[in-house]
């Protein structure tokens, strides 16, 4: 089987730091052989001339990064990798999105198309976020908002410039309390903080794995200032049929899929010793992964995490038990 070459999608609102990060991250030890691809919005695109060109190896383009569109030019920038992957060129690949989109056109890039899917994984979502103008951007702004939810790691930018920062914090845990929460410092982050943080290079981390699964995570998560988006984890104690599971998220996701902005879960499979993991946005989702073993101590009991729009946890709740009771006949 062809290793596949991680995919770390960065995003954040405008003017968050993106940029900043991403070229602190370039210039920390151990960060060499990434391509940078800049995610550009509009016509004209200038965040790609604001990526530093560390090694000739680091892009495409002189300015050290290749700008490119949504969608299709996105496919045709990863295939184009793929050359310098095999000479070992490339190893890693960091997608910095405009801050105005909506992550989930990127990640559909990766998961859609069936080359860059055997050949690429997503590793993350990492979004910047900004303590001085972060609480008006969320009110005003629904791309602000997905970036938060779609996020594995957040990273709390300019707290510098902000007094106090619990209201944005507490905000934040309401909107994604499965993301862990990081706060930059003058721009930056360890970077093995930001990296290998998705569900499936989960391998000898299982405190990882407890970590966005502790349903406790969850309890109070009804956030105040963004009733459309809805946090919650659903918690089973019996072994699971993936005929019932299985079938309720296909039909989640074509009747609802424009509402499911992430969806995690670890579940008990019936007939499984080991547990499964499922991961998806929007309408796609990956094949679902089985783990090497359960976490040490761990109940071995399913959670499935949902950070929805406009889609209630007594709504999904309801239809994953009716199809569960019908797969158990």
């Amino acid at each position: 089987m062809v290793e596949r070459t991680p995919v770390t999608v960065l995003t954040g609102f405008l003017g968050a730091g993106k940029t900043t990060l991403l070229n602190a991250m370039l210039r920390a030890p151990g960060m060499d052989n990434i391509a940078v691809l800049v995610n550009e919005f509009g016509e004209i695109g200038l965040d790609h001339l604001m990526v530093e060109k560390l090694t000739d190896d680091m892009a495409l383009l002189p300015s050290g990064c290749l700008c490119c569109a949504v969608g299709g030019d996105l496919v045709r920038a990863l295939r184009d990798l793929l050359p310098r992957i095999a000479e070992g060129q490339v190893r890693r690949v960091v997608v910095e999105t405009t801050g105005l989109a909506d992550p989930a056109p990127v990640v559909q890039s990766l998961l859609g198309d069936l080359q860059v899917a055997l050949r690429f994984q997503l590793d993350g979502i990492v979004t910047v976020v900004d303590a001085v103008h972060a609480m008006g951007q969320l009110d005003q702004h629904e791309e602000a908002r997905r970036q938060l939810a779609m996020a594995d790691r957040i990273v709390l930018s300019k707290t510098d410039l902000c007094a106090d920062t619990a209201a944005l914090r507490a905000r934040i845990a309401a909107i994604n309390p499965g993301a862990r929460l990081l706060t930059a410092v003058r721009g930056a982050v360890d970077p093995a903080l930001l990296l290998d943080c998705g569900l499936f290079d989960i391998a000898g981390k299982p405190a990882e794995i407890a970590g966005w699964i502790n349903a406790a995570a969850f309890a109070d998560a009804t956030p105040r200032h963004d009733p459309s988006i809805h946090s919650f984890c659903l918690t089973y104690t019996e072994p699971l049929h993936w005929q019932g599971i299985g079938t309720c998220l296909e039909m989640l996701i074509g009747t609802r899929g424009e509402s499911l902005l992430r969806v995690k879960g670890i579940l008990n499979l019936v007939g499984q010793d080991r547990p499964v993991a499922i991961h998806g946005i929007q309408h796609l989702f990956h094949e679902p992964t089985l783990l090497p073993a359960w976490p040490e101590g761990d109940p071995r009991t399913s959670r499935i995490v949902f950070i929805t729009k406009d889609l209630s946890r007594e709504t999904v709740a309801h239809g994953l038990e009716a199809f569960e009771a019908a797969a158990r006949g």
